[in-house]
């Protein structure tokens, strides 16, 4: 019967920790491999950066679009973008003139 008590006594004082230890283990788990850990806050900053980069990228270009849309307004033409933009639409060269195409398949 004291065995029994002093088991019971010994269990007593080793559940308490060992359930903390475990809920400790578990938080601690998550806080790295959760779907809000670490690994996911690195693997989101790493996004966040290259979808920067990319809004950079895209923003460049569209500027330059922006810039050669009005190159061809009415108000003030430019004459070499329209000729340019005329001979791509027409597919067309003037004599004596040389196509030096681009990887892409786009005269230069």
């Amino acid at each position: 019967m004291e065995i029994r008590r002093h088991l019971r006594r010994q269990a007593h004082a080793i559940v308490g920790p060992l359930i903390g230890l475990t809920l400790a283990c578990y938080f601690a788990y998550h806080l790295v491999e959760g779907d809000r850990g670490l690994i996911a806050w690195v693997r989101l900053t790493q996004q966040i950066r290259a979808a920067k980069v990319e809004q950079a990228r895209v923003h460049e270009e569209r500027l330059e679009a922006a810039h050669r849309v009005s190159l061809l307004r009415p108000e003030h033409l430019d004459p070499d973008l329209l000729d340019e933009q005329a001979r791509a639409a027409l597919n067309l060269i003037g004599p004596g003139e040389v196509v030096i195409l681009n990887n892409d398949g786009q005269p230069k």
